[in-house]
């Protein structure tokens, strides 16, 4: 793309000396990064797959008590999904902002996860590496996201009403810069 095209697009636009150097740039811009190849396409999508999913048709009032004061407590009624998936994550990519219907419990297997909270201020990321775990309460938006160059995997583990929807999309809450 050479100057005097550019120059002619910039003729044709409004009288606004603004806007015709901002399109300029913007079209140099656009010519200069095409021309390079350095125009870069977006990361590919995070991929999922279920391993399984079960209905325990009977209400849950689970109480399990360990040494050293460790205990958990599991209430249910009047019955409870459990699905299990592993959502791979390549380099840069994320997930939508979206919510779930109950909690979510996310081992991260491989790699490095950030995650972000719909309900943050400031946006703060909840870094987590590989062996660690983050457990999502479910009951507002957030997004996860790959934000290095390796490939990351998470198993992810979710309690939820029978039936019931796993991830329900949410519009971007506009706490974060992305």
């Amino acid at each position: 793309m050479n100057s005097r095209f550019i120059r002619r697009i910039v003729s044709t636009l409004p009288s606004s000396r603004l806007a015709k150097l901002s399109l300029a740039a913007a079209a140099l811009l656009t010519a200069i990064l095409a021309g390079r190849g350095l125009a870069v396409d977006p990361p590919p999508a995070p991929r999922s797959t279920l391993v399984g999913r079960a209905t325990f048709d009977e209400p849950i009032n689970l109480h399990r008590f360990g040494d050293d004061h460790w205990k958990v407590d599991i209430k249910a009624k009047p019955a409870l999904d459990i699905a299990v998936q592993t959502i791979e994550f390549p380099p840069g990519s994320q997930s939508t902002w979206h919510m779930h219907p109950g909690p979510v419990f996310i081992a991260v297997k491989t790699g490095t996860m950030t995650f972000y909270e719909g309900n943050d201020p400031d946006c703060e990321p909840i870094v987590r590496h590989a062996g660690e775990g983050y457990v999502d309460t479910g009951d507002h938006a957030h997004i996860a996201r790959n934000e290095t160059s390796e490939t990351a995997v998470n198993v992810v583990t979710y309690l939820a009403p029978p039936g019931a929807a796993l991830r329900i999309d949410q519009p971007n809450p506009g706490n974060c810069p992305f």
